[in-house]
């Protein structure tokens, strides 16, 4: 297979300084050396290449017979006596200690770990989201045990991991081919900790943290949407080994609201009218988040009307505007008090005139007989009430059935 020129493989020129071909070198080892990029092959295949190109390029009397014959008198593994740096010398070499400290730490090197994460779920009312609050939370908090100072082992009774030395790790050096391949995993010994326990904390039963209850003021911003969470950074379950604290995330819930339903920043709402106002429009009151607003209802308004009233919604989160109130108008027929009012006077101009009729009816009925008697009295006013109860019924009956076909 034809083999890559040496010079494109690292990206530079031929008359390239000895210092200038280290720092390419440096830049591309330390994006694809294989200890960086673990389980990816590609990057693998490609250290392997500028590794190739840097050792011959960098040799004097490598880089004059290469120049003369060019890639082909070169054959992977045949080097004619060339020895590679070992690991560790080809970083240090090229002033990279910090990534080989990186994969081999000394007897000095910390084991710590972060806290982990804490959740907390308060529930607020939609006023509370509109104007922003200040919410107290209880939170079960792990704070590390004064006794082992976070250890987990009794006082005197931890000792340096023998097999690893206290690094926590096992190195394994392994030779392929012309490069040699580092493998670092955690102690058996010691789990990786680089310490071993002989006895636990009497205190914290060797878990090394004790349980406690804080109290955090957590500041909930206006405009906060349901299922939102705030972050409050430092305040979860602190580091093991003096390792960073985690988070606090405080996930947001916000109560049904009996007037209004919230999409995003806008609100809506439901308002009731009479049919007369739907018919010949006016000026309503109808509640807001914050107070009242006036609406003006047109003329002829069709029942299911959506009235939009600019900025009186819910405010963007982190921002000075407001989203709408949208209310949509429903007419009705029954409780206006036009109507009541029409229908008490219909009903007793019909009763009086049944009583006209009646009376009227009777008086000539005893002024043609000439039985103008007590007992002629009486009947006529049974036969008036009876009259009066009839129209009233019959009244109430029209009413109803005009009522349901409207």
């Amino acid at each position: 297979m034809e083999k890559k020129d040496y010079y494109e493989t690292l990206g530079v020129k031929r008359d390239i300084s000895p210092d200038d071909l280290k720092k390419a070198f440096r830049q591309l080892a330390r994006k694809y050396h294989p200890d960086l990029n673990q389980g990816s092959k590609e990057s693998e295949e490609k250290f392997k290449e500028i590794n190739e190109a840097y050792q011959v390029l960098s040799d004097p009397q490598k880089k004059a017979e290469y120049d003369k014959v060019g890639p082909a008198v070169y054959r992977p593994g045949d080097f004619s006596g060339y020895t590679p740096p070992s690991y560790e010398d080809l970083f240090r070499d090229f002033g990279l200690g910090d990534i080989f400290d990186a994969f081999s730490a000394g007897p000095d090197r910390t084991h710590s770990s972060a806290g982990a994460d804490l959740w907390y779920e308060t529930e607020i009312s939609l006023s509370d989201a509109f104007h922003g609050v200040k919410n107290t939370v209880e939170v079960p908090h792990m704070y590390a045990c004064g006794t082992c100072h976070g250890s987990g082992a009794q006082p005197g009774f931890i000792r340096t991991c023998t097999t690893c030395g206290g690094s926590g790790e096992r190195v394994t050096v392994r030779r392929n081919g012309y490069q040699e391949v580092v493998t670092i995993s955690p102690c058996p010994e010691c789990g990786g900790r680089g310490t071993i326990i002989e006895k636990s904390c009497e205190t914290c039963q060797g878990s090394g943290t004790i349980r406690r209850i804080r109290r955090i003021e957590v500041f909930i911003p206006a405009g906060v949407e349901d299922g939102q969470f705030l972050r409050i950074a430092g305040e979860g379950e602190p580091g093991r080994d003096n390792g960073l604290p985690g988070d606090l995330y405080a996930v947001v819930h916000i109560k049904k609201h009996p007037g209004f339903e919230r999409h995003g920043a806008d609100l809506y709402s439901t308002t009731v009218i009479g049919r007369e106002t739907a018919l010949t429009g006016g000026e309503i009151t109808i509640p807001t988040i914050t107070g009242s607003a006036t609406l003006r209802i047109p003329r002829e308004t069709q029942n299911h009307t959506l009235f939009r009233l600019k900025e009186q919604g819910m405010p963007y989160l982190n921002s000075g505007m407001r989203g709408d109130l949208l209310t949509e108008v429903i007419v009705t027929i029954s409780g206006e008090p036009v109507k009541k009012a029409a229908g008490w006077k219909g009903e007793s101009l019909v009763a009086l005139l049944a009583f006209i009729l009646a009376s009227a009816d009777l008086l000539l009925r005893l002024q043609r007989e000439g039985a103008m008697t007590p007992g002629n009295l009486i009947i006529f006013i049974i036969v008036f009430l009876v009259c009066y109860a009839t129209g009233w019924i019959l009244l109430k009956v029209y009413r109803g059935i005009v009522g349901k076909a409207e």
